[in-house]
């Protein structure tokens, strides 16, 4: 009997706590938009249910959750706090990107730039708003909708914020096709919508192989804090490109991208319990998150329009909200809104270029923000 009631004083039952309950629902309800509303499966399935497992009653007292050394979960979160898991999503999103379009038209690079002021907005409203400078300039890589360049930053910057700035930037990645789409119609009107822009030129092979490289020396030598990011992003890159390591590029963008998506989902959903998540500092991030994703997405279409007033060749300012790092999501939002009022005019093509601009862009500033701030 005193082995059976020593048995029942450790289960989940018993230690249930209201904390928990709230966030196994709300990774059930990340689990349900992934599922049901397919907003970015990929993520939100692995991040919901890394939300139960790490909040689930018991897990902790046992000996088994992320914070516990030496326990499978702490291994495994080893390569978010270290900075593996984000290093090897870029190379296996290097591997399945096409910089043709953004050689073809290089101009369109000033989008994904404009677009990382988020970053430097919420840099100063987290600095506002109480948060350290480095807390802040954490917070501020939300704003490029980068998770994984929100994670390699963030745990070196402020790991204690880590799991709330993880989940932040993964959410708004998901949410892409709500947050968007609205800001576009407000700043565009139907005629700018429907401007159809100039067809691309080809691309040699020789451009795309000497691409990767020449990109990834100016970058690094702009901002040497991001080289590492940069490097594994390039190589991805020059693994496709090259022609004769097809292999190796074929694997970095299917089984290991898939394999390090679903270990860094599952551990920085279980990093996200109740007594770090609760807390009014992580309701901050989620509202600076948002701010900071509404800006990049308006700074990006606004500066297209300006980009309109001293050219011939006319853009289309939906490509501007493509700025951003959520590749390649945004640029199928801009697709999508773009032949709502135009069913021929295809402009995927043409958003790619500012949002891989917009991936290199997130990676550089959290390179100047490491540079500034990690001495």
């Amino acid at each position: 009997m005193q082995e059976l009631l020593q048995f029942i004083q450790t289960t989940g039952f018993l230690n249930i706590e209201l904390g928990s309950v709230v966030m196994m629902l709300a990774g059930m309800l990340f689990v349900y938009l992934g599922i049901n509303k397919e907003f970015e499966p990929l993520l939100l399935v692995p991040i919901g249910f890394g939300m139960i497992v790490g909040n689930l009653p018991g897990v902790a007292q046992q000996g088994l959750g992320v914070e516990t050394e030496g326990s499978v979960l702490s291994y495994l979160y080893f390569g978010v706090k270290k900075g593996v898991y984000p290093s090897l999503i870029f190379m296996g999103v290097g591997a399945m990107t096409d910089f043709s379009t953004l050689i073809a038209n290089p101009r369109l690079i000033l989008l994904g730039a404009t677009a990382q002021f988020g970053i430097f907005a919420t840099f100063m409203g987290s600095l506002l708003l109480g948060f350290n400078i480095l807390e802040s300039a954490s917070i501020g890589i939300i704003g490029g909708a980068d998770g994984p360049t929100s994670i390699f930053f963030g745990s070196k910057m402020a790991p204690h914020l880590l799991g709330s700035i993880a989940l932040a930037a993964y959410s708004y990645m998901a949410l892409v096709p709500v947050i968007q789409p609205p800001i576009m119609r407000l700043l565009t009107t139907k005629k700018e919508r429907v401007i159809r822009m100039k067809a691309l030129r080809v691309v040699s092979k020789r451009e795309k192989i000497f691409f990767p490289i020449v990109a990834f020396i100016v970058t690094s030598m702009i901002a040497p804090g991001s080289a590492v990011l940069l490097a594994m992003l390039f190589l991805g890159n020059l693994l496709k490109e090259s022609g004769v390591t097809e292999r190796l590029a074929t694997s970095a963008r299917t089984v290991l991208i898939d394999v390090v998506t679903v270990l860094i989902g599952l551990t920085v959903g279980a990093k996200t319990t109740a007594d770090v998540f609760l807390t009014p500092s992580t309701i901050k991030i989620f509202l600076l998150g948002a701010a900071a994703f509404s800006v990049a997405t308006a700074t990006g279409v606004i500066f297209a329009k300006i980009m309109n007033l001293f050219t011939r060749n006319k853009i289309n300012p939906l490509i501007g909200a493509a700025g951003v790092s959520a590749v390649p999501a945004s640029a199928r939002v801009v697709q999508m809104e773009g032949q709502k009022y135009d069913r021929s005019n295809y402009l995927v093509m043409h958003a790619m270029a500012p949002n891989v601009a917009g991936v290199v862009g997130s990676a550089v500033a959290a390179g100047v923000f490491l540079g500034i701030f990690g001495s």
